[in-house]
């Protein structure tokens, strides 16, 4: 099955995984809203790709911990009367050894929760309606897939301040599974490392080759995940394909949690 004749958020997509979803949707014929919250070009490039391919595309700019940015972004979909997928990509995170308690304040733990927990749920709380209106436009339920991390299952990651964050997102999403049944499903993608820019933000980029080169040296398919392989999943659970699926907090890892 193709996506033709979709609609779908995604949020963060100018770059790395949500920019890799919203081109893979939109090789499917999805029609994309494409959201940042600071990177413009970047946004305008994923757009671009994606019209490449002959999708229709609104670029919005929003920062999901905002709850009217979220509902601005929300009605750049209204127009098409209806949403079929909602992929909560966006999120952040400081980088600090997880020992350094000292290195995490409140405010950290608040930015990183506003933006990796409460605007997922700010963005299905505006964007309901549409994936109603959408699920009963297909005679199917619409999807939300939440895009979380192995972090969230097990502890580790950039801080601890993400790694809590990211089992909040997981156990909310298991909460509005119920919540929403039947006309919307919510599923979770928890990846482990992905190779993006994003670890070398943090880390700079010594920092950022230490962890990639440990990462493929200890997880036992021995590789780096790339933007696009983590996008096959996260479209899989958009997509009608995985109608029978709700609730599932799925991971995809290359190995990480059979190393230990």
């Amino acid at each position: 099955m193709s996506a033709d004749g979709l609609s779908v958020i995604v949020t963060g997509s100018a770059s790395g995984l949500g920019a890799a979803t919203a081109i893979n949707l939109a090789k499917g014929g999805a029609r994309i809203v494409v959201n940042y919250a600071s990177s413009k070009t970047e946004a305008e490039q994923t757009a671009d790709a994606c019209r490449g391919v002959g999708a229709e595309v609104v670029v919005v700019q929003g920062d999901v911990s905002r709850d009217d940015d979220c509902k601005r972004i929300v009605a750049a979909a209204a127009p098409w009367g209806r949403l079929d997928a909602l992929v909560n990509n966006a999120g952040t995170t400081k980088h600090v050894t997880h020992s350094d308690l000292d290195g995490l304040s409140a405010e950290d733990f608040q930015r990183i929760y506003a933006v990796n927990t409460v605007g997922p749920f700010q963005m299905v709380r505006a964007a309901r309606s549409l994936l109603e209106a959408g699920a009963k436009a297909a005679g199917q339920a619409a999807s939300v897939v939440n895009v979380s991390s192995v972090a969230g299952l097990s502890g580790i990651g950039s801080s601890i301040a993400y790694a809590a964050s990211k089992g909040a997102l997981n156990s909310m999403t298991l909460s509005l599974s119920r919540a929403l049944a039947p006309l919307i499903r919510v599923n979770a993608v928890c990846p482990g490392y992905i190779d993006t820019p994003w670890f070398e933000k943090g880390r700079g980029a010594a920092g950022a080759k230490q962890v990639r080169d440990m990462v493929v040296a200890s997880v036992p398919l021995k590789l780096a995940s790339s933007p696009e392989d983590i996008a096959a999943l996260v479209c899989f659970l958009a997509r009608p394909e995985s109608r029978s699926m709700t609730g599932e907090l799925v991971r995809m890892d290359a190995g990480m949690h059979l190393a230990g």
